[in-house]
């Protein structure tokens, strides 16, 4: 494998209000790289509030604060954090560059990854029985890195991933969103905590074969029946 797998995307682009000042969260060959939570309207009124990273040379000048409304590109990146001993899965839009704000013709919360099913998915209904199905994708990127991202279908785009083995490549849209639940800790503790996860609202199986008279990969795509 490359250092870059060029069949892979993952890309972001979200629009939203600062919430939180910049904070400097580690350094990486001298450079320093910033976290913010960015509040992201939905249709609906309620707001998805996801954390961004960007790097020092991009805030360079200019001078974030809370309140701001702010338009930036860029990845949906995981990375593991130690926690009381144990790993845990971190997750934050990592920006390549900002965009402009005011450019009211862009959906202000899209992802868009291709990438390859990790973990067996999980199908469930809700007491409403609302069917909804959890996957784990993985997406390479440059380096021989990968990134995990927790993704959530609905309806038949649940039914369609409820069989799908692991290790089938995937293209999926859709949004990033940001629920709470409460964690259990004890009998007597629990606490609120946050997750993020891409809501899909497309999906398609990306199925790559050799065509062995021009020796060139061809890509076909499986999107769920009605």
């Amino acid at each position: 494998m490359t250092s870059e797998d060029r069949t892979t995307t993952n890309r972001v682009h979200l629009c939203g209000e600062i919430v939180s000042q910049p904070v400097m969260t580690h350094e990486i060959c001298g450079e320093g790289f910033y976290e913010f939570l960015v509040s992201v309207p939905r249709l609906s009124s309620q707001r998805d509030v996801i954390p961004v990273t960007a790097a020092e040379r991009l805030l360079c000048g200019a001078d974030l604060k809370e309140g701001d409304r702010i338009a930036v590109d860029g990845q949906f990146r995981s990375y593991n954090k130690m926690t009381d001993n144990r790993s845990k899965l971190m997750l934050t839009v990592f920006v390549k560059e900002f965009a402009d704000p005011d450019d009211g013709g862009v959906n202000p919360n899209f992802a868009e990854l291709t990438g390859y099913i990790c973990k067996e998915p999980i199908y469930r209904t809700t007491p409403l029985n609302r069917e909804i199905c959890d996957l784990l994708i993985a997406v390479n990127r440059a380096f021989n890195k990968s990134d995990y991202i927790p993704c959530i279908a609905w309806g038949r785009n649940a039914r369609y991933c409820r069989t799908l083995p692991v290790g089938t490549k995937l293209c999926i849209a859709g949004r990033i969103q940001s629920r709470q639940y409460v964690k259990k800790l004890s009998e007597e503790e629990s606490e609120t905590r946050t997750a993020y996860e891409i809501s899909v609202g497309r999906i398609e199986t990306v199925h790559t074969e050799l065509r062995e008279e021009d020796g060139c990969a061809a890509t076909t795509r499986d999107e769920p029946s009605a």
